[in-house]
This record gives C-alpha cells, structure tokens and sequence, in this order.
C-alpha cells in the first residue's frame, strides 16, 4: 500500500500509517472502528446541525460572535476539508455586516456522532482562534476531552471508506 492510499493519514508517523495500512489490507480497519463507535447518526438535517451547533456554542463559547448560518454542505469535497468557518463582510450603505457561516461535509450525516462532534468543535474554536496554533488546540480539547482522539479515528474511517470504495468500484490495484 502506497502513500496515497492513506491521503488522510500522511501526517502522521511511518509506524501508524503501516499499521492503519496492514489493517486495511486485511479489511480489519472498518470494523474495528464500527465496534468502536456503534452509534448511529442522530443529527441528518440543517435545523438540528444549527441547534446542536448553537448548543455548543453556548455551553463553550458564549462570548464569540454569532454565527449567522449552519449547515450541511453537498459542495464540500473531502480533499483536506470537513467543515468550513467562514467570515464574510458585506458594505451595506455606511455600514460593514460581518457575519459567520458554518459549513460541514453532507459526509457527516451518515457517520457515527463522534466524528460530526469533532468538526463541529474544530469549527466553532475559529470562532475564538483563527489559527491552527496551541491555543487553537486546547480550546479544541477544552470542548472536547477527546479530540484528538476523535480525529485520528476519523481519518482513518475515510480511509477505510474510500479503500472499500475502490473495492466495490473495481478500482483496487
């Protein structure tokens, strides 16, 4: 298995991508991270992704700006982005409108809760930090004791789906 059959892992050490690799290779991987998180999606639409946002938001972050729009997005492709905070300004007469959107992958309607958690609190600390700095990443843990956790899973559950992919496409070398 090459480098880029694990895309969502090349930051990671050599060992633990030959052993995500050596997983994969024996259709271990996607079953092992099915046992680990058994729980089905529960958040499917834009309403009930903009009230567990707000939750969030509210539970952790009171002081940040509002956020003006949340949603699920078909148009976010999976090339290195799940979710999307962005800032937009608008000149309306004299006056600049600032407002936050978040946009999070459609992808996260169908997995486990955990892994639409992890995005959600990786896009609300924008709110506070811009950057992807330690003080970015400790809000992040602040939020969500597992984070990191949750990431690392996360990417190896893309891998895992887009090896099983390739499989039933018949594109599998």
């Amino acid at each position: 298995m090459t480098a880029r059959d694990l895309p969502y892992l090349s930051g990671y050490p050599k060992t633990l991508r030959d052993e995500a690799s050596g997983l994969l290779a024996r259709g271990e991987l996607g079953p092992l991270l099915a046992a680990r998180y058994p729980g089905t999606p529960t958040i499917t639409n834009d309403r009930a992704l903009y009230e567990y946002v707000q939750d969030l938001k509210s539970e952790y972050l009171r002081r940040a700006p509002p956020l003006s729009k949340v949603c699920f997005d078909d148009k976010i492709s999976l090339n290195g982005t799940l979710g999307l905070h962005s800032y937009v300004s608008r000149v309306q007469g004299s006056r600049t409108k600032a407002k936050n959107e978040l946009r999070v992958a459609s992808l996260f309607k169908t997995t486990p809760p955990e892994f639409l958690r992890m995005v959600v609190v990786h896009e609300i600390a924008h709110l506070k930090e811009k950057d992807h700095d330690k003080a970015f990443y400790q809000l992040c843990v602040h939020m969500e004791p597992d984070y990191h956790r949750y990431e690392l899973d996360l990417r190896l559950y893309l891998t895992a789906r887009e090896a099983n992919e390739r499989v039933s496409s018949g594109r599998e070398s």
